[in-house]
């Protein structure tokens, strides 16, 4: 349930002022949605860090739209699951765009550098309707 509110937070947010507020998802545009959770022991410094794992990621090509953030302070409900520390969204216009990016030299290099940092990732890859 939190990519939904994640991500519709943050397409919403990418809109152009003469549309109605929402961003026009293409059918068969690809939402890659990735959870990580973090070490617990980790610095402020390293936790600074991190997030140049988002930005190298940001450099790859065919990237159409990304974004990363930590859990929003919603209510705490069954159906709610934040125990994530950061999320990342990316879009991409084909799967074959996504395909490349998993295995883009710039990717692995960023897997390689921060992946020091976390104890879970959890992909969601979603075909747009």
């Amino acid at each position: 349930m939190a990519v939904v509110g994640v991500a519709g937070a943050t397409l919403t947010a990418c809109a152009s002022p003469e549309d109605d507020g929402k961003e026009d998802l293409k059918s068969g545009v690809i939402l890659h949605s990735v959870y990580f959770w973090l070490k617990t022991d980790l610095t402020e410094d390293e936790r600074a860090d991190f997030l140049n794992f988002f930005k190298a990621l940001n450099s790859i090509p065919n990237v159409r739209f990304l974004t990363y953030g930590a859990p929003a302070p919603t209510n705490p409900r069954p159906v709610v699951e934040n125990s994530f520390d950061y999320n990342l969204i990316v879009t991409f216009d084909k799967m074959e765009n996504l395909n490349v990016y998993e295995t883009h030299p710039t990717h692995l290099k960023a897997i390689e550098d921060y992946s020091k940092y976390w104890t879970k990732v959890m992909v969601h890859d979603t075909l747009i309707a």
